[in-house]
């Protein structure tokens, strides 16, 4: 199968995509019980960053806990970086959970890592966070390293500081993993987290800075950003009205290119991209 139609298959196949990841310390349980209530499309519980070294064995154990069941919202669990002292435990503690709908991958520099953990958890869904100049430049080689690999996103903080950028010095960084995942025949990234949540314009305005990146949702770190990353990802009836016009086409023609009666010319793509804006309409209604 050509990378195109990978891309194609998933767009027309796949569920509507989570808008919201929301983040949640491991060793906080109570703090994550909040985010499964919060309204999120999908929790994070994160046991790097948000955890301090003398917590990790008890997020650990807690998160192993809370996965023994399943949950109302698909839960992922950022494990601790690769190369260090505590991720060889966590992926022990944590495959084969029935809660478990994914893995997040932090600084990842290597396709061997995503290998490596791939073949460890059975091919667990994986998204690789990519946070420093290496792993922007090996982005399509580690968007392409294995199956169970299915999304890029961005670690903007220790990327800033690698780099030594401002958040607009990142556009070009943010362009690249969309391009990267496009070509390998991943869903579009989310954004990384705004870290002001007190700053709701703000929060507005780069979710919109996004999406015209080509960015599909976001990361959140509480639950008040929530709403307005929905609203920013959520087509608008302009947007719906022309999808369903694109679908129309393409169904009375039996799929494969075909030109819109205004003279606008469409592929396959650009229908499954179609399909992917109703299917986001429908969870707005749902919702």
């Amino acid at each position: 199968m050509t990378t195109d139609a990978m891309y194609t298959d998933a767009l027309n196949t796949a569920p509507a995509p989570a808008l919201t990841w929301l983040y949640a310390p491991g060793d906080r349980p109570t703090t994550v019980a909040k985010a499964l209530a919060s309204g999120a499309h999908a929790v994070v519980v994160d046991l790097e960053d948000a955890v301090a070294p003398e917590r990790k064995e008890y997020a650990r154990s807690a998160t192993a806990e809370l996965l023994t069941a399943h949950h109302p919202v698909p839960v992922h669990v950022r494990v601790n970086a690769l190369d260090g002292p505590y991720a060889g435990a966590d992926l022990l503690a944590l495959t084969g959970l029935p809660g478990l709908a994914g893995l997040r991958l932090p600084k990842v520099t290597d396709p061997h890592q995503v290998v490596r953990v791939a073949e460890l958890t059975d091919s667990l869904p994986l998204f690789a966070l990519l946070e420093s100049a290496l792993a922007i430049e090996r982005a399509y080689t580690l968007a392409t390293a294995h199956p169970a690999l299915r999304g890029l996103t961005l670690g903007e903080a220790d990327l800033r500081a690698d780099l030594g950028a401002s958040d607009s010095g990142l556009d070009w960084v943010r362009s690249r993993v969309v391009c990267a995942s496009r070509a390998a025949g991943l869903a579009p990234p989310t954004q990384s987290v705004y870290p002001d949540i007190r700053d709701v314009d703000g929060l507005a305005a780069s979710c919109a800075h996004g999406r015209a990146l080509g960015f599909l949702g976001r990361a959140a770190i509480h639950p008040r950003q929530l709403p307005v990353i929905e609203r920013a990802y959520l087509p608008d009836p302009a947007e719906v009205a022309a999808a369903e016009e694109i679908v129309k086409a393409a169904e009375s023609e039996g799929g494969g290119a075909l030109a819109l009666p205004d003279g606008r010319f469409v592929d396959a793509a650009v229908v499954a991209a179609a399909r992917r804006t109703l299917s986001l309409s429908e969870r707005a209604t749902r919702t």
